[in-house]
């Protein structure tokens, strides 16, 4: 009998990742992990877990330490999902707007509410996480302090909801991706699809070049490339990219065969349909 899915994430309950899994996974309890690593090791072990992560933010740019974690467990990733971040100002029961004096959360997270944060003169307090911080004035229970969180954190720490959608950009939107330890891949059905991999080339001149003159030769698109260093090296990076398409489409895999010829290693992270917000403006 097949054992029933798990799933976990970094952060404490509350946490935007605490959100995109009850979106992506109704009815699952989902695990809380201290830190990403935790969440990676967690997935590597146990087949039955999926773990959901941030990968990139539209406003804030790529989550820290993904890019480094993904080759070190050699995870699979089974989808994408993408979360419209909703940022509220709460306060413990009974406080007002006008008590506030401090306001804690996470750094991206204080900086994406400045505007509320300098019209009430509130002093910001950089912590670990966005739920981590509504956990504290929970239990503190001081009505000067104040948290930046999702508004399933106030449910969870039964805290007041002072002022809903405290954002300066509404259009703030994160990337998760779903891993786990097996592959995949879906069959070809004629959706739309996305192939992630990461790559390191040789060290010769134009490498990049080269290598990635089969995807415009077979006009396969790229909707991700991004670079970042091989541990403990200054003269070596590692490419992540994003490919749209199935990799049993032929334009593909000739497109990744040509890019074969100019790497040391080239490893496949998974195939895995579109998600939809991909479409939404086109």
């Amino acid at each position: 009998m097949k054992e029933k899915i798990k799933v976990a994430f970094q952060g404490e309950k509350g946490a935007y990742s605490h959100l995109a899994c009850l979106q992506i996974f109704p009815g699952i309890e989902a695990l809380a992990c201290p830190t990403f690593e935790k969440a990676f090791a967690l997935a590597s072990k146990d087949s039955n877990y999926k773990i959901v992560v941030p990968i990139e933010n539209s406003l804030a740019g790529r989550v820290a330490d993904i890019h480094y974690l993904i080759p070190k467990y050699k995870l699979q990733i089974h989808a994408e999902h993408f979360q419209k971040v909703a940022h509220n100002l709460l306060g413990v029961k009974g406080s007002k707007i006008q008590d506030i004096k401090t306001v804690r959360s996470h750094a991206q997270a204080l900086g994406q509410c400045s505007k509320i944060i300098l019209d009430n003169k509130l002093q910001s307090i950089v912590s670990t996480d966005t739920a981590g911080s509504a956990k504290f004035i929970a239990e503190k229970k001081d009505k000067s302090e104040s948290a930046i969180a999702s508004d399933l954190a106030a449910k969870i720490y039964d805290l007041e909801i002072l002022k809903s959608n405290v954002e300066d950009e509404s259009e703030n939107v994160t990337r998760f991706i779903i891993m786990g330890k097996d592959s995949q891949h879906p069959v070809l059905k004629g959706k739309k699809y996305i192939t992630s991999c990461i790559f390191k080339l040789k060290s010769t001149p134009a490498a990049l070049y080269k290598a990635l003159g089969g995807f415009a030769t077979n006009s396969v698109n790229l909707t991700k490339l991004e670079s970042f260093s091989v541990k403990n090296t200054f003269d070596q990076v590692n490419f992540y990219i994003d490919i749209e398409g199935h990799i049993e489409d032929l334009p593909l895999q000739k497109s990744l065969e040509e890019l074969g010829f100019h790497t040391e290693t080239l490893d496949v992270l998974g195939v895995y349909e579109a998600h939809e917000f991909r479409f939404k403006n086109k």
